[in-house]
């Protein structure tokens, strides 16, 4: 399914830019607005680093959902997440003017309401495959996007992203954790929460040597220790699986990183 959408919308962006000499125009524009709108590359860089963690977010909640699809709660905060990925993507529509970029957005905006449309539905085995699909496909999509404005952060700028960055990959973790537990073990998956695993451990270190005030200080350690934590009930699996436990310590994690990125964004 995933493979399809991607041949249309490769197929639509090449068929829009069929003269070569229009698309070196469209891309020599691109590159003079990029540099020269600076705040709307924040906004775009924003918007995808949003995406890029709703996308996780929403494979995570919609397998709780397949798992217990009664709990009123999880098909809420669904919602609420799709609510938010269409807010991201109109935060980028409204400022970007590149044509490769309005057509990725025009394929997100697809892959949302198809996922809008299986919320209305109870959870199958099927939809759930596909909500693997298309998490991947907004992520993909939004790290495109991103690639298309982005620019040398300053310091505190990085530990903003980095902050984020954190989160997105907690629910990526999370959303593994959920898939091999619920049968979609496949070596791909296996690999990918191995991977995810790994990259939260480097990007915690940017937390552990950067000079927080003390007050944070204290943040950090215990957001450390929820990791810590995290990481164990993961990597021990096989032995259990305590999901509930698991999703409610990832949110009480975001919140507590939450107060760490407020910092680094006062500090630009």
């Amino acid at each position: 399914m995933k493979k399809v959408l991607y041949a249309v919308l490769l197929f639509s962006m090449v068929y829009t830019g069929a003269v070569q000499a229009s698309q070196s125009h469209r891309l020599k524009k691109s590159s003079m607005e990029s540099t020269k709108v600076t705040r709307g590359n924040v906004q775009i860089i924003e918007a995808t680093e949003n995406i890029r963690y709703l996308s996780q977010k929403l494979g995570k909640e919609y397998l709780f959902f397949f798992l217990n699809p009664e709990n009123e709660k999880t098909h809420k905060d669904l919602y609420a997440s799709l609510e938010m990925l269409g807010k991201s993507l109109r935060d980028i529509s409204m400022v970007t003017k590149d044509e490769d970029t309005q057509d990725v957005l025009e394929f997100l905006a697809y892959s949302k309401e198809e996922i809008s449309a299986f919320l209305k539905k109870k959870p199958t085995r099927d939809t759930a495959a596909l909500m693997l699909d298309y998490s991947e496909t907004l992520l993909e999509g939004a790290d495109s996007i991103g690639k298309t404005y982005a620019y040398d952060f300053s310091k505190e700028e990085k530990m903003l992203v980095a902050s984020k960055n954190i989160k997105y990959l907690l629910e990526r973790m999370g959303k593994y954790y959920m898939a091999l537990q619920l049968g979609f073990d496949t070596e791909n998956n296996k690999a990918d929460l191995k991977q995810a695993i790994r990259d939260i451990r480097v990007e915690f270190a940017r937390f552990n040597v950067y000079p927080y005030p003390e007050k944070l200080k204290k943040t950090e350690l215990l957001l450390a220790n929820i990791l810590s934590s995290d990481m164990n009930i993961v990597e021990q699996e096989n032995k259990y699986f305590i999901p509930s436990l698991l999703l409610d310590s990832i949110s009480f994690f975001e919140e507590k990183a939450d107060v760490l990125a407020l910092y680094h964004s006062k500090n630009l």
